[in-house]
């Protein structure tokens, strides 16, 4: 005969067992995917999905390098609530189209995307845009730098031509130049200590 009382489970137990796993599996993959990177501006975190290896790349050895990080250009700029809420909404429609593996081999921006940057080309260069010194020599610029994109002219800026996935084989992002550690390996470090042409 037991003499203490069968433990009997409850809906709530299971409930907050369940509500734990799912928290917690939530807050591993946002560890995992690295989620706080995606809030700040800085350009390696582009770089967390591979596939956009080439584009990071490509603007590494841009000019627009030196003025202008991913987020400069991708994300509108006319406040900071509406900002946020096209990085979450781009980057949620990114996170689903790389998980599933169903990224193209070329990237294009969607209608959307193409009219923040639009947006932000102007907002940067509107004194170019602007300049009415172009008119001698440049037949209907004016028309064409207000009714086409910027980039229907200016097609290399700031990523270049080749936008493939495979355009380069083995394509690996860049060590970041900007921590001030040496990127070059230790054991080539010793090597060139080694090296009697050196002497």
């Amino acid at each position: 005969m037991n003499l203490l009382p069968e433990k009997k489970t409850t809906w709530r137990t299971v409930a907050t067992l369940a509500i734990a796993v799912i928290v917690g599996m939530g807050l591993f993959l946002a560890k995992e995917a690295e989620v706080v990177s995606y809030m700040s501006d800085d350009p390696q975190a582009c770089v967390n999905c591979h596939v956009m290896t080439s584009q990071y790349n490509s603007w590494m050895h841009s000019s627009h390098r030196e003025w202008a990080n991913c987020n400069d250009c991708h994300v509108p700029h006319n406040n900071v609530a509406n900002k946020y809420f096209f990085k979450a909404k781009d980057g949620l429609y990114h996170a689903s189209v790389f998980t599933l593996r169903a990224e193209p081999e070329v990237m294009f921006m969607r209608e959307e995307s193409e009219a923040v940057v639009q947006d932000n080309c102007i907002r940067c260069h509107v004194q170019q845009v602007t300049q009415t010194k172009y008119e001698g020599y440049l037949a209907d610029h004016t028309a064409n730098r207000t009714e086409r994109k910027c980039w229907s002219c200016h097609q290399e800026v700031p990523h270049g031509s080749l936008h493939g996935s495979s355009t380069i084989q083995y394509n690996i992002a860049p060590l970041p130049t900007d921590t001030g550690e040496s990127v070059i390996p230790d054991w080539l470090k010793q090597e060139l200590k080694n090296d009697p042409d050196e002497e």
